[in-house]
């Protein structure tokens, strides 16, 4: 699915946003069903630490708020959504340009509607890798994304 109008413009507060600019990265795209989300995140000055490749900071940084933002937006207003946990793997250091991918479908939703509906909170598990442009793993990072279905107030 292409972007739209409204996904160019939350990409462009993405990358603008200085806690989110400050880890060096860029949002690259956002589907206008914000399904899918891409995140590149470039060697450079800015993200190159003593050893001469991206510091592991900057690769957590750079993937650490999508998966619940895509949550918070897909479910709704109906769901209490936040990040729990995250574990990072470093596999190599990154001495290139990475590259990042987040994908929810339609299936996720459903399950986790349907696990929620009781009100009980669950937890989700989404790992997402940093890959360099010949498909070879740098990091991987699991997130543990908390939801629940919002009690009525009355």
């Amino acid at each position: 699915m292409p972007e739209s109008f409204a996904s160019r413009l939350l990409r462009w507060r993405f990358n603008l946003f200085p806690a989110y600019r400050g880890t060096g990265a860029r949002v690259t795209f956002i589907a206008d069903d914000l399904h899918e989300v891409r995140v590149r995140l470039p060697l450079s000055w800015r993200t190159k630490n003593y050893v001469g490749t991206i510091y592991g900071g900057s690769m957590y940084g750079a993937v650490d708020p999508f998966y619940m933002i895509m949550l918070i937006r897909l479910l709704g207003p109906d769901y209490v959504v936040w990040d729990k946990a995250a574990t990072v793997k470093f596999r190599k250091p990154g001495r290139s340009t990475l590259h990042a991918t987040f994908r929810i479908d339609d299936d996720e939703l459903d399950a986790i509607r349907s696990a929620a509906a009781s009100g009980d909170p669950i937890d989700r598990y989404y790992t997402v890798d940093l890959i360099d442009a010949h498909g070879v793993v740098h990091a991987s990072v699991e997130k543990v994304v908390y939801v629940r279905k919002r009690v009525a107030e009355g």
